[in-house]
């Protein structure tokens, strides 16, 4: 798949004045309820009806969808609103059923994605398609498994890509249902600059009150869209009930973003921006060198170990240091999140030093 193929031209068949918005209810629960939400989302900045028919659950038990029922239902919707339907596929069969009613974008949900498997047969079903397919981002933070997704569904001739950001599980607790991990979505964007970008705050964060937040942050990181669920009656939502915002709600959420400039031409704003960047520069250049300078204490701590035959790992120091770190960070304005991912990243750095050392 190359860098530089045509994909973002697709976006302009909307004639939007605004970034993309996909929405709608997490799941098609009865044909009343679809109707009503995507009358409600009609007369706003929302292009694309989206809603699951197939719900892929993590655990046997729970709603699974309605199935291929709720396809007449938005072929419905689409017809009284004039709205594109989107729907979630996970097989072959799902995309027969939605060609067969006239669904006019697919995504490919984040489960899905991590089996090469089913994306190629999804791919294969829809193998010189002109519908919309949008490729969620895998459950795990692996950026090759995805560009993997998006080259299985380019080699079949499918023109109209995108990607949808839905952050990504971890097994420590954050404040996220998904940790966004920006700089993933980021680095697939710089390799693919023509390919659409969107954000679904609603699977990032799980709750309704942070969707705004996400939503503004993506736009900050020049996203192409959103999609976030609606739901009239979000509480008694059969699937994701806290992470569903009403379509009053999402409304406000619209008039509240700021889609901002990806830049500006001033001379005096240029100039400003190239003094602070060269400040940064210089920070990262000492950055750099204090954590060399860091390495080379590891390397002394490591030979000493060696010579005592002292295991690598003192996980009662490792412990103290981290809490020291949080509450010195926070006190210089740093996040926990942050500070967490910097000091295990440097930890392992560390460790990876003293075990050359004790194995040579």
């Amino acid at each position: 798949m190359e860098n530089k193929i045509e994909l973002r031209t697709w976006l302009n068949d909307f004639k939007l004045s605004h970034p993309l918005v996909i929405a709608g209810p997490c799941s098609a629960e009865t044909e009343d309820q679809v109707l009503k939400i995507a009358h409600e989302l009609k007369n706003s900045d929302v292009s694309i009806f989206r809603a699951g028919i197939w719900k892929p659950r993590t655990r046997p038990g729970g709603f699974e969808g309605v199935g291929a029922i709720g396809l007449k239902w938005l072929q419905k919707a689409k017809a009284e609103t004039g709205l594109l339907m989107a729907v979630e596929v996970a097989n072959a069969n799902h995309v027969q059923l939605a060609l067969e009613h006239d669904i006019d974008v697919f995504w490919i949900g984040a489960r899905t994605t991590v089996n090469p498997f089913a994306v190629q047969e999804i791919a294969d079903a829809l193998k010189n398609t002109d519908k919309i397919v949008l490729l969620k981002n895998p459950v795990n933070p692996d950026l090759s498994l995805w560009i993997g997704g998006l080259e299985r569904l380019y080699q079949a001739n499918i023109q109209k890509l995108g990607v949808i950001h839905r952050g990504f599980s971890t097994y420590e607790k954050t404040k996220y249902r998904n940790n966004p991990e920006w700089q993933i979505a980021i680095d697939l964007q710089n390799k693919f600059p023509d390919l659409p970008l969107i954000c679904d705050p609603s699977h990032i964060t799980g709750r309704r009150d942070m969707i705004q937040e996400i939503s503004q942050q993506a736009l900050d990181l020049n996203y192409d869209g959103l999609i976030i669920e609606t739901h009239i009656d979000p509480d008694n939502a059969w699937s994701d009930a806290a992470q569903q915002v009403t379509p009053t709600v999402l409304k406000q959420i619209f008039k509240d973003l700021k889609v901002r400039k990806t830049s500006d031409e001033a001379d005096e704003f240029n100039q400003r921006m190239n003094q602070l960047r060269t400040q940064i520069d210089d920070f990262d250049r000492k950055l750099l060198e204090t954590l060399g300078s860091r390495m080379k204490i590891a390397d002394k701590i490591g030979a000493l170990k060696k010579e005592k035959n002292v295991a690598v790992l003192q996980n009662k120091r490792w412990q103290e240091l981290l809490e020291k770190m949080i509450l010195d960070g926070n006190q210089k304005g740093l996040s926990e999140e942050f500070i967490i991912h910097l000091f295990k990243a440097i930890h392992q750095e560390s460790i990876s030093h003293q075990e050359k050392i004790i194995n040579s």
